[in-house]
């Protein structure tokens, strides 16, 4: 993890991206006990994230650092990690209020707890749903930080669904 966090940070130097956030299983073992995940996601900001080919210069930095690419993903030390253009409101903001955390000496962006519970109602899986849990049972987000932040982004539905299926008293 500490090779990807250097290499995000040199990317964010050299412009290749303009912000970055570690989310997804990943960054939600910051917050709660470990679960199992087979890869690492980044979501990112790009120059022009318009362009059919938006991730060409991601993985072009990373070739040139010899780092090598397997399907959807790029073999970073130990990790397969997926690079994900901010493609909603909700990631965007995610992303942008993420908070730095220390990794071995090293800054690495990772997404607040309330946004990865926020994202995980927004895909709304099985599993998604035991993120929330997790993250509600650990006291990284608040049911009501959760409700707020989903309503400002249209997922109180699924804020109350979620609510009257899994959370108790």
């Amino acid at each position: 993890m500490r090779e990807l966090a250097q290499l995000l940070n040199d990317m964010q130097v050299a412009g290749v991206i303009q912000n970055y956030a570690l989310f997804g299983a990943m960054a939600q073992m910051r917050y709660t006990e470990p679960v199992a995940t087979l890869d690492a996601d980044v979501l990112i900001a790009v120059a022009a994230p318009e362009r059919i080919d938006v991730l060409a210069e991601v993985y072009e930095f990373c070739t040139r650092r010899g780092f090598r690419s397997e399907g959807e993903s790029i073999q970073i030390g130990a990790w397969p990690v997926q690079f994900v253009p901010a493609f909603s409101p909700l990631t965007q903001e995610a992303m942008e209020q993420a908070d730095t955390a220390d990794f071995e000496g090293i800054p690495l962006r990772v997404v607040r707890a309330d946004y990865l519970a926020v994202i995980a109602l927004s895909v709304g899986r099985a599993k998604d749903y035991a993120r929330v849990l997790a993250l509600l049972e650990s006291d990284s987000a608040t049911r009501e930080q959760i409700a707020r932040l989903a309503a400002r982004h249209g997922l109180s539905e699924a804020w109350n669904r979620f609510e009257a299926r899994f959370a108790d008293d």
